[in-house]
């Protein structure tokens, strides 16, 4: 869509175009030219604002993780003093959220992640922008007595994530779990990292 019937930078539609294709077209389909035609900008305006291909992919994984924080609402991240049940709706509500209503951004932050793995520059470029996630779960699951708050962290993400690509793009793509599914499934992992110290809601 054109920036300006939006308000959006140019920049701005560029990422969301560039974002958009990915999720419908896969990384071939992520062109200077095809990011121009379907975001109805002037020849040559994807390139002015991001001049290489390393560039725009840069540009569409700084705007995914803005768009991704807002669906992940790290300002509304679980009080550690509300105990492991609030870390638990959280989550939920994030990944239910993200299968849900942000399908699309789940697909291109898939193109992207797999990009990554044969670009090194954008790597650690993808890392470094999506490392404050997990030092935020890191420090969620430590303040609630974790005893390996990097490991449970590790498979609390690697746990969201399985089920989020399971549901988008793998074998149970067909159905989604409901908000009290997901919520089950966290809150029955987390017990089992703190123990029956730290009692979830039932």
């Amino acid at each position: 869509m054109p920036a300006h019937s939006t308000g959006a930078s140019r920049a701005e539609v560029v990422a969301d175009t560039a974002l958009a294709l990915l999720a419908e077209r896969g990384m071939r389909g992520l062109t200077h030219r095809a990011v121009d035609e379907a975001a109805v900008l002037p020849p040559g305006s994807t390139s002015n604002v991001a001049r290489t291909r390393q560039a725009l992919l840069e540009l569409a994984v700084r705007r995914h993780a803005e768009r991704e924080a807002r669906v992940l609402a790290l300002h509304e991240t679980p009080d550690p003093d509300g105990g492991p049940d609030a870390l638990v709706d959280g989550l939920a509500l994030a990944v239910h959220r993200s299968l849900t209503r942000n399908r699309e951004l789940l697909v291109a932050r898939y193109e992207l992640a797999l990009e990554a793995t044969r670009r090194p520059e954008l790597r650690a470029y993808y890392d470094a922008i999506g490392a404050r996630y997990g030092d935020r779960l890191t420090a969620l699951v430590a303040a609630l007595g974790s005893t390996d708050p990097a490991r449970h962290a590790l498979s609390l993400v690697a746990w969201a994530d399985g089920l989020m690509f399971s549901c988008v793009a793998g074998s149970f793509s067909q159905r989604v779990p409901t908000l009290d599914e997901v919520r089950t499934g966290l809150r029955e992992l987390l017990a089992g990292m703190l123990g029956t110290a730290a009692p979830l809601r039932r």
